[in-house]
């Protein structure tokens, strides 16, 4: 188990720091003992990632990619609209941090505020049985992967969530329904069935916050249809 969560968290690095170098703390339940350097190395069929101690280079992970790219159906550009209005009721204290946090990001506040609305129904101390925490229902090995050091801090929540949404989205080409799939069900499973998984819960999840957004987005009087390859 500890492999598979370290291993989703990587191939959600991937997509953000894919030549990057950052510390052996920064890849959660690797079992890291020794202090030093993680490389993430992709050769565009593999992604591997190193640890560097000492004069011993250790490969801690390594997945091979699909032999074929996700068939990916861009939702369009609203996705990226960090300047669009929330009009979805959204409480008052949350209004302003989803604001800045999509700005942040680059990321469209209206999706943020409804998968914060799935996801915790707005509860700032909302844990699930499977241990998310928070208004973005983050995984603790998540949050540290993102640089969150108080998953209960509001703020600290919402940025976090803006920065794994975005990260999902880059790595799944703007498609939607892909994107919520993986912050639901997490990135490898996406991968691992070429597309939504067959899980109830997730697919009900993908449903339920793509129809939100789009209610709110097609609402707009400055959407234009034309632009959006929405499925």
């Amino acid at each position: 188990m500890k492999r598979l969560i370290a291993a989703a968290a990587l191939l959600a690095a991937s997509a953000a720091f894919a030549d990057g170098k950052f510390s052996a703390a920064d890849v959660p339940n690797a079992g890291i003992k020794q202090p030093g350097k993680i490389v993430i190395r992709n050769s565009g069929a593999t992604i591997t990632a190193y640890h560097f101690f000492g004069n011993i280079r250790q490969a801690l992970f390594s997945i091979r990619t699909a032999p074929a790219k996700l068939r990916a159906t861009p939702f369009g550009p609203a996705v990226y609209d960090s300047s669009a209005r929330v009009t979805a009721r959204v409480p008052a204290f949350l209004a302003s941090l989803v604001a800045d946090a999509a700005r942040a990001h680059g990321v469209d506040p209206r999706l943020l505020a409804a998968v914060a609305s799935r996801e915790s129904a707005f509860d700032v101390h909302s844990v699930s049985s499977a241990g998310a925490c928070g208004l973005m229902q983050l995984m603790p090995d998540t949050a540290r992967f993102l640089g969150v050091t108080n998953i209960f801090d509001p703020r600290e929540n919402v940025f976090g969530g803006a920065h794994y949404l975005r990260t999902l989205l880059d790595t799944f080409g703007g498609d939607l329904d892909l994107t919520l799939a993986a912050y639901n069900a997490g990135p490898g499973a996406v991968q691992k069935y070429g597309g939504v998984p067959p899980y109830r819960e997730t697919q009900a999840y993908v449903k339920a916050v793509r129809g939100a957004y789009e209610r709110e987005v097609y609402a707009s009087p400055h959407f234009n249809f034309a632009r959006s390859t929405s499925k």
